[in-house]
C-alpha cells in the first residue's frame, strides 16, 4: 500500500518568502518546504517532508550496496580516542573532530569517519586468508567541526554517510572490490536520476590511480569541473552487470576520457584530449568518493591475516563513502526552476500531489477519495491537498514541494469526468478521464 497522506494534517511548515540565511538554492529551497530546520549552526532535524527523501536515497544507496556483495553492519557514533592514536590520525585530524571526555576522564570523539573502528573489528574477528574477501559498510551520522558551516545540509557539520570497507589478501583483491564499488556507484546515482562522472581525486602519499570521486554536474555546485562531453551518453546501469565478472572492461571505459575537477586539472592535457565541440567546463557536487590505501591502517593496528603459507601479512584495504544526506541537497542543485523543486521519482516525497480545488464540493470531494483510495491500492505515495485555501497557493505548494505528478480536481472536470493531469517537469498538461490518470501517473 503507498501512503496517503492530507494535507491538512501533515507537519510541513512552508515558508513563503526566502529566507535570509539560505545562500544556495538547495538551502533556500529545503527550508521553505519544510524539509529541515536549523538547530545550530550546521546541524539540522529533519522534519517529515525532508525525511522521506532522506530514507528513499538511503534504501537506493542500500540495495545498490547489497547488491555488490556488501553486508551491512551498524557502527557507534562515538569512538574511543585510543584507536585513532594506533592509526595516528587523532593528532592530525584538527580541529574538525570533535573530542569528548567521558565521566571517567576517557578520551572519546564523535566519529567523522571510521577506518580505525572497523579495521578494530576486523582485527578482532579475521586471523585467515580463507575468510577474505570481505565487504562492509553501515550508513551513520557522522560529525566534523567545519570553521564555516554553510549552503544548508550541502556542508552541515553533522551528515549522514555510507561509508563501506574492503579487506583483502593482495592489491589484485584490493582491485577487485573497488571495481565493485566503481561499478556500484554508477548505478546509485543513476537509480536517483543523476548523471554522476568519476573524475580522478587525488591518493595523496598513497599514489597509483586507484581514488575517484563521483561529481554531479549543476550550474550552482561547489567545484570547477572540466570533461569530455560523451560522458553525457554513457549508460550508468549497464544491465546484466555481474559483480563476481571482471569488472576492469567497465572501469577502463569510464575512466577513458578526460574528467578532472580544478583540483587536478591539467589545462594542456585537457586541450589535446578533448576536441574543441566536445569540451565541457561547468560546475559540480561531489556526492561520492572511493579510494583504495592499502595497508595504511592495518598495518599501523596490526591487522594481518595468515596466508596459505603460515606467514602473516597485513590486509589490504579501501573505503568508499556515499553522502547520504548531502545527496537530498545535491539532487535539489540539479534540479529545481524558479518555482521550487524537481524531485526525479526515485526519490521524490510524494509520487503524486492530489489537489482538491473545491472542498465543500461533494462530488469534486469524491473524485478526490476514489483516486486517493485508488492510488494507494497502488502503491503510490499521495499527498492529498485537501486545505481549504485559494487554488493559487495549492498550485504554489504542490511546485515547490516538487512532486512528479500532479493530480487537479475540481468541479467542471467531475461534471464532465475529467482530472486535469500535470507533470512537474512540465512536459504533460492535460485533462484525462479517472481511470486514464490512475494508469499514467503508476505506470
Amino acid at each position: 500500500m503507498g501512503e496517503i497522506m492530507r494535507l491538512s494534517r501533515y507537519f510541513m511548515p512552508t515558508l513563503r518568502e526566502n529566507p535570509a540565511e539560505a545562500q544556495i538554492v538547495s538551502h533556500r529551497l529545503m527550508l521553505r518546504a519544510g524539509m529541515i530546520r536549523q538547530s545550530s549552526a550546521g546541524i539540522y532535524s529533519w522534519l517529515p517532508l525532508g525525511f522521506r527523501v532522506l530514507k528513499k536515497i538511503e534504501n537506493i544507496v542500500r540495495e545498490e550496496q547489497d547488491a555488490a556483495g556488501c553486508q551491512e553492519l551498524l557502527m557507534p557514533t562515538i569512538q574511543p580516542a585510543d584507536l585513532w592514536r594506533e592509526s595516528g590520525r587523532y593528532d592530525d585530524y584538527g580541529k574538525e573532530m570533535l573530542r569528548i571526555t567521558d565521566r571517567h576522564d576517557r578520551d572519546m570523539l564523535f566519529g567523522p569517519t571510521n577506518e580505525e573502528l572497523i579495521t578494530d573489528i576486523f582485527r578482532n574477528s579475521v586471523k585467515s586468508y580463507r575468510d577474505l574477501p570481505r565487504l562492509l559498510y553501515h550508513i551513520q551520522w557522522k560529525f566534523r567541526d567545519e570553521v564555516r558551516p554553510r549552503f544548508g545540509i550541502m556542508r552541515g557539520r553533522e551528515f549522514l554517510m555510507k561509508d563501506s570497507y574492503s579487506f583483502d589478501l593482495d592489491y589484485e583483491g584490493a582491485r577487485r572490490a573497488y571495481n565493485k564499488m566503481f561499478v556500484a556507484y554508477l548505478r546509485t546515482f543513476a537509480r536517483m536520476g543523476l548523471k554522476a562522472i568519476p573524475m580522478a581525486a587525488d591518493t595523496g602519499p598513497i599514489g597509483g590511480d586507484l581514488s575517484h570521486e563521483f561529481i554531479i554536474l549543476a550550474d550552482t555546485g561547489e567545484s570547477e569541473v572540466f570533461c569530455h562531453a560523451d560522458y553525457l551518453d554513457f549508460d550508468p546501469m549497464m544491465s546484466g552487470v555481474d559483480y563476481e565478472d571482471d569488472l576492469q572492461p567497465v572501469v577502463d571505459e569510464w575512466t577513458r576520457l578526460y574528467a578532472a575537477t580544478d583540483e587536478m586539472h591539467d589545462p594542456v592535457a585537457f586541450a589535446e584530449q578533448v576536441p574543441e565541440d566536445k569540451a565541457l567546463h561547468t560546475r559540480g557536487i561531489e556526492v561520492g568518493h572511493i579510494f583504495y590505501f592499502g595497508a595504511k591502517y592495518s598495518e599501523a593496528m596490526g591487522a594481518t591475516v595468515q596466508q596459505a603459507d603460515g606467514t602473516e601479512v597485513p590486509v589490504e584495504m579501501g573505503s568508499y563513502g556515499i553522502g547520504v544526506s548531502r545527496l537530498v541537497g545535491a539532487i535539489i542543485e540539479a534540479s529545481h526552476d524558479d518555482a521550487g523543486i524537481i524531485w526525479p521519482e526515485a526519490v521524490a516525497p510524494f509520487r503524486v500531489g492530489l489537489i482538491n480545488l473545491k472542498v465543500d464540493d461533494s462530488a469534486t470531494r469524491e473524485t478526490c477519495e476514489r483516486l486517493y483510495a485508488e492510488l494507494s491500492a497502488k502503491g503510490m505515495d499521495v499527498l492529498y491537498d485537501d486545505t481549504d485555501v485559494r487554488a493559487g497557493v495549492k498550485f504554489a505548494t504542490s511546485e515547490l514541494i516538487g512532486t512528479p505528478w500532479q493530480l487537479v480536481v475540481g468541479p467542471r472536470g467531475v461534471a464532465s469526468g475529467l482530472v486535469e493531469l500535470k507533470s512537474r517537469d512540465g512536459d504533460v498538461n492535460e485533462e484525462i478521464s479517472i481511470d486514464a490518470a490512475v494508469t499514467r501517473v503508476s505506470g
